[in-house]
């Protein structure tokens, strides 16, 4: 209170009278124009940085508007804001990730991961953040079609991981003229990331959502990977002759036991056959002696020398499986195969044109 009583004490005029005048009229943004411009003479930092972008925008506005300021203007300025100070008994976090950040040691681990996975969604009404949860396959199309500047934006707006990935995925001449974009971004002010956050959602909404998510070449691919090497062979060659450009191509989607040692990396090959039954990882080997060997000798020779020496001694001692057990699991270690690869747990190497052998899955 010292620093009010300080304000108000008005100078003396003639005689020693005292020289009254009337406080200027001001809004509630001028008013906190006023007590931060007090507080920045006071050497005070009033941790402006804290607040949105566009509130900081509008308090910067307000400050350019006020020109002088009267003893009388500014005692009653700082009269109000100790009056509203001295009324104040608490304040609230500012948002869920601030609670969140208050309550974290005295809640429960389920409701913490809970809450901050909402705090990190964020306001579902905010353009850029619905944008940051779009699949990158339907931003990538943007950043092809939009200007430069406003890719960038749109980089700068998404998460490093999320951005970086979207930008190895486009063709290098474009991906550096986008990044060169990003350093004639620093004037673009909020309400303009604003307005184009909402166009670019206005294109997203405008466009029809797709039914499938996966190509019509790997629905197809996916489908034959399931079905005897007979069947697929059959299909394959009806594909042909309707249409061997898209049968070609769905022969490079399909994936079957022969493909594994072109296909996968084989520091992969222990993590795959644990999540298959031994008994039926043992079945594949011992079909796969006539019907793949090269696959076989693939396994064998990236998992442990005892378990692969093991697995060996047991398919050739074991009767030779009928030939639908040995599909059978032989599909389970592919099907285990395409499972950790749609997890990210592995990765396979890409697809290289291949005539699938009628017998093998």
């Amino acid at each position: 209170m010292g620093l009010q009583r300080e304000i108000c004490d008005a100078d003396t005029g003639i005689g020693g009278m005292r020289v009254v005048d009337q406080p200027q009229r001001l809004g509630s943004r001028q008013k906190a124009a006023v007590i931060v411009r007090l507080l920045l003479s006071q050497d005070v930092a009033p941790g402006l940085d804290r607040l949105p972008p566009a509130l900081q925008a509008d308090l910067a506005r307000a400050m350019a508007s006020l020109g002088p300021i009267s003893r009388a203007t500014l005692a009653d300025v700082v009269g109000d804001f100790t009056a509203r100070l001295d009324s104040l008994a608490l304040t609230a976090p500012n948002g869920l990730a601030a609670a969140l950040a208050l309550l974290e040691p005295h809640i429960s681990p389920v409701a913490r991961d809970g809450l901050r996975a909402e705090a990190e969604a964020g306001d579902p009404t905010d353009p850029w953040t619905r944008l940051a949860t779009t699949d990158p396959d339907r931003l990538r199309p943007l950043l092809l079609s939009e200007s430069a500047e406003v890719a960038a934006i749109l980089l700068s707006k998404l998460g490093a991981a999320k951005a970086a990935a979207l930008l190895a995925g486009l063709p290098e001449a474009r991906a550096q003229v986008i990044a060169h974009a990003v350093s004639l971004t620093a004037t673009v002010t909020p309400a303009m990331v604003e307005r184009i956050g909402a166009q670019l959602v206005a294109q997203l909404q405008a466009e029809a959502e797709p039914a499938f998510r996966v190509s019509p070449v790997d629905r197809v691919g996916a489908i034959l990977n399931a079905v005897s090497g007979a069947l697929r062979e059959s299909l394959l060659g009806g594909l042909e002759a309707r249409d061997a450009g898209f049968a070609g191509e769905v022969r490079k989607a399909i994936f079957t036991f022969q493909h594994i040692p072109k296909r996968v990396e084989g520091k992969d090959v222990p993590r795959i056959l644990r999540r298959v039954d031994p008994e039926q990882v043992t079945r594949a080997i011992a079909s796969g002696f006539d019907a793949a060997p090269l696959s076989v000798e693939f396994l064998l020779e990236n998992m442990s020398k005892r378990l692969a020496e093991q697995i060996r001694d047991e398919a050739t001692t074991m009767a030779r499986p009928r030939h639908e057990d040995g599909e059978a699991a032989m599909a389970e270690i592919v099907a285990a195969i395409r499972a950790l690869e749609e997890e990210g747990e592995i990765r396979l190497l890409p697809a290289e044109d291949q005539a699938v052998a009628a017998a093998p899955p």
